[in-house]
């Protein structure tokens, strides 16, 4: 952690050296020879880091350079915060005055000069110190903690059991058969070793469950030992699944029995049965020394298999016989097929696009064989379709491959455990610790406050949104983060960290000084942390100021039972270098007046509150880069938001009411902005801002623009409209919503070549069907809303042809009776149908939507039947139905006239009304 604290500070000092020259005139050269430091240290922290560091003298020296490398960021962030002070003319804050005290810039130069001038030396003198106590890295092999190998297998242990991911396991299987079933009546142990995600889980459980080995033996189990076993639980679990493997009684009062009890039982037990105990997952010798006194051996041909990463312990000498069986890698025909089956588990016969066959061997062979790493990349390359993805993906995977010799390139694929990420991931995975448990982390919220944190690192030619994004399928590849949800092209909307993991986080934030979590059950005393996250404030009420407040620079607000405004203000004026203030759901309706003098703020969340105005001072926030007041009481903003040049994200969008279920055309409200708001030229996304004046004029300024919502859009506008959108060539979503559902959308005409496009909803009537939708071969996502074609305006040939088209969604789309899916929509996953008033009648032809999955149908009152055609649809999973007649779910149930046709639908789900809400049944 000293090492990435050192890389962030060397990337932020080089940045302030470019960008910032004439602010730190006076300073430079003491700038320039920390840089010089920081990057001759940083060669020794790396080798501290590859070989683990042991002795307190080691980590004391690491633990001194990350603290000298937080006081750097603090100097030189209080010095820029002292010069934007000077440069606008403002005043400081009541907290900030205490702070710094200058009677002018020049004697404050000097001062920090001279602060930074005794860290210099301070990191000069730590080698001399060092050679002097006799600290440095000592040689010897890595070693790893206990508690990040235990998450490792169990990560490896689910990735590799379903079916499909079982190639070339058979002939293991019949050696390890051979061994457990061979004439020998001595207890034998036969271990499994192998690297991570070599398949010695996997191997022993198809081995252990099959049905001759368990006819072998009078009696089995199964236990997972990891590294933090207790000898007594071992002992239950052992008597609790021996008993139940032959269907017996568990004996009462386990957990009140001793050592001595527990151990007696097992020995008596097993003193005349032939038995197959599994001990998965070893890290230690001495589990065995322990457990062996209750594995009585009586000649009668019992087996222990061992599974186990470490070599060591397979080649012991156990006193009994002993068997070790190497896992190999995959031969690379099977490696081949598992890929195959991960990564193109949507076509025809799992079969590779020819396009991808070259590269995607190549990725193959980076996997030398090894089940996890090809079942996981594999997995990880299923959402990529085109080859340019491919070879976005392909180009940056060596950094990953380049710190273990051993392991080589393989090592970063599948080791799970913290000290095997890169140094920017323990950053991010870190701050995935500060959200509560169990707490659901959308995607882009967490990859933004990556950014702002400054984690991400700077890559030519791609932006830090998109690295940030390879940040997050990188920990959920690896296993430290959860999927929860994903969209319609598998990428991750919804995160979430194993309680563990999180256990493992939080502890190093806590050590490393990187985080810290409040959750109220005690008083929080003077801290040392950079980040801090507020779950609850239980019943210790306010919290108390504390002296470490000024160097923190995150704030996360989760609690409920917070104070609010008033006291929210004290706090943020301590919090002088805050970079992230997360807000999100918090009790408040005003912006508290002290986040305006939050000069080095990054990152602004106000999504859910209750605030109904932006202040014009916050133009003075000219370093945020992202703004939330998503679902908001913000209805415009002020002019002062025109002065955020390095605003990259504003989402200023509020859902209405009905927008869950789309009842009615208005389900989203934008936000009107001044015109010159266009001036912000680094704005990526924005969000739905409401089309007044020449805004659509002045969009196609913003040529950085990768997604852009508009609303208020009026049949006029069509020229202006076109003219921006031809403008913004990196374009990948689009929202455009008409002024009231009578109003035209100003879509018919020739629209410019939209190559990127991926997302697009237009809500507002369409006179005709769109041609120019054949040409949006990027896309993924399409929805229309309230188009209200007349019935010979089908639409659906246009987009059925559509590549890569993953969702649609048709919300009163038609005013016809009939509806007909006749080909195509070859990759649809997902699609609804909504507010159909006329409907009644759905088709859905052999051969149409093949991979669908779900199938949406709410509010379409007057249809007569189950749709048409779902039998064909083999690979749906989940059929919703709101507000449709009552005979057609009476048909669906068992004995129903339609029930065969829905019968092969694991899930079907039908929301009814009732005084409380919505109640949900599944009629599958």
């Amino acid at each position: 952690m000293a090492l990435s604290a050192t890389d962030l500070l060397i990337g932020k000092l080089a940045t302030i050296l470019e960008n910032e020259g004439t602010a730190i005139s006076g300073v430079r050269d003491e700038v320039d020879k920390i840089k010089l430091e920081l990057l001759s240290m940083k060669a020794f922290l790396e080798d501290a880091e590859a070989k683990k560091v042991q002795t307190e003298g080691e980590k004391l020296w690491v633990a001194s350079i990350r603290d000298l490398a937080y006081d750097v960021e603090d100097i030189i962030d209080e010095f820029m915060y002292h010069m934007y002070e000077k440069q606008i003319g403002g005043r400081l804050s009541r907290g900030l005055h205490k702070t710094i005290h200058a009677p002018s810039n020049i004697l404050f130069r000097r001062k920090i000069a001279k602060k930074l001038q005794k860290i210099t030396e301070t990191i000069k003198a730590i080698p001399e110190r060092n050679q002097r106590y006799g600290f440095g890295i000592a040689g010897g092999t890595s070693t790893t903690e206990d508690t990040y190998k235990w998450v490792q297998n169990q990560a490896e242990s689910s990735f590799l059991v379903a079916e499909d991911e079982l190639v070339g396991i058979e002939d293991k299987k019949q050696i390890l058969m051979g061994w457990l079933m061979d004439k020998e009546q001595n207890q034998t142990v036969v271990s499994v070793v192998g690297m991570g995600g070599s398949g010695k889980t996997t191997l022993a459980a198809k081995t252990y469950t099959n049905d001759r080995v368990k006819k072998h033996f009078n009696c089995y189990a199964w236990i997972t030992v990891s590294q933090t076993y207790v000898v007594v639980d071992l002992f239950r679990s052992l008597i609790k699944e021996l008993h139940k493997s032959r269907k017996e009684d568990i004996p009462a009062n386990l957990n009140a029995m001793s050592h001595t009890e527990l151990q007696d039982i097992l020995v008596h037990y097993l003193e005349s049965k032939r038995y197959l105990v599994v001990l998965d997952d070893v890290w230690d010798i001495k589990v065995w020394k322990e457990i062996r006194v209750s594995l009585c051996d009586k000649r009668l041909g019992s087996r222990i298999i061992m599974t186990t990463r470490k070599e060591d312990i397979a080649s012991s000498s156990f006193g009994v016989e002993s068997h070790v069986h190497h896992i190999q890698p995959l031969q690379n025909s099977d490696a081949w097929e598992l890929f195959r089956r991960k990564a193109f588990s949507t076509n025809h016969d799992k079969a590779c696009p020819p396009e991808l066959d070259l590269l995607a061997r190549e990725l193959v062979e980076k996997c030398e064989g090894l089940p996890l790493a090809v079942v996981a990349l594999g997995g990880l390359m299923s959402s990529k379709k085109s080859p340019d993805q491919w070879h976005g993906f392909y180009k940056s995977l060596n950094w990953h491959f380049n710190h273990n010799l051993l392991l080589n390139p393989l090592k970063s694929l599948l080791l799970l455990s913290f000290n095997d990420l890169p140094s920017q991931l323990k950053h991010c995975f870190l701050y995935c610790s500060l959200f509560p448990e169990d707490y659901l982390i959308a995607r882009k919220r967490l990859i933004r406050l990556w950014i702002a944190e400054g984690f991400v690192e700077h890559t030519k030619g791609v932006t830090p949104e998109e690295v940030a994004d390879g940040y997050l399928l990188e920990l959920c590849f690896r296993s430290m983060l959860q999927v929860v949800e994903r969209n319609e092209t598998g990428r991750p909307k919804q995160v979430k960290m194993h309680d563990l993991m999180r256990e493992l986080a939080l502890s190093i934030s806590e050590k490393e000084k990187f985080g810290h979590v409040y959750d109220g059950r005690e008083v929080m005393e003077d801290i040392s942390t950079r980040r801090l996250a507020i779950h609850s404030t239980g019943n210790v009420g306010e919290i108390k100021f504390f002296l470490g407040m000024s160097k923190i620079r995150s704030l996360l607000i989760f609690a409920d039972d917070m104070p609010s405004l008033s006291f929210l203000n004290k706090y943020l004026s301590r919090f002088k270098l805050l970079r992230s203030l997360d807000l999100e759901d918090f009790e408040t309706d005003e912006l508290p007046d002290a986040v305006v003098h939050l000069f080095n703020l990054r990152y602004l969340n106000l999504k859910g509150t209750s605030i109904k105005e932006l202040p014009e001072s916050i133009g003075r926030l000219r370093n945020l880069q992202f703004l939330n007041i998503k679902d908001s009481m913000i209805e415009s903003l002020p002019q002062g938001i025109t002065k955020l040049l390095n605003l990259r994200h504003l989402i200023m969008y509020r859902y209405t009411r009905n927008s869950l279920e789309f009842k009615s055309f208005k389900f989203v409200s934008g936000t009107k902005a001044p015109s010159n708001i266009c001036q912000l030229l680094k704005l990526q996304c924005l969000s739905v801002i409401e089309s007044e004046g020449n805004i659509i004029k002045l969009i196609g300024n913003m040529t950085q623009l990768r997604s852009i919502g508009m609303s208020n859009v009026k049949e006029r506008d069509e020229i202006d409209l076109w003219a921006s959108i031809e403008k913004l060539t990196l374009l990948r979503s689009l929202e455009l919503t008409a002024t009231n559902e009578e109003e035209i959308l100003p879509v018919v005409g020739k629209c410019p070549p939209l190559p990127h496009l991926r997302h697009l909803c237009l809500s507002g009537r369409l006179q005709k069907a769109i041609p120019w939708f054949s040409t949006l071969h990027s896309l993924t996502t399409l929805q229309l809303h309230w188009s209200r074609l007349d019935v010979e305006e089908d639409i659906l040939p246009q987009v059925e042809a559509l590549p890569n088209l993953t969702r649609l969604s048709l919300s009163n789309t038609y005013v016809g009776e009939e509806l007909c899916f006749r080909r195509g929509f070859l990759k649809l996953i997902k699609l609804e149908w909504l507010n159909f008033a006329l409907l009644k009648k759905i088709t859905i032809e052999k051969g149409a939507m093949p991979n669908l999955h779900c199938l949406s149908v709410f509010h379409c009152l007057n249809l007569k039947t189950v749709p048409l055609g779902l039998e064909y649809l083999s690979n749906l999973q989940t059929l919703e139905l709101l507000l449709v007649p009552v005979e057609i779910i009476r048909s669906m149930l068992p004995g129903g006239v339609n029930r065969s046709q829905v019968q092969h639908i694991p899930e079907i789900r039908h929301y009814g009304e009732s005084s409380s809400g919505w109640v949900v049944e599944n009629l599958a």
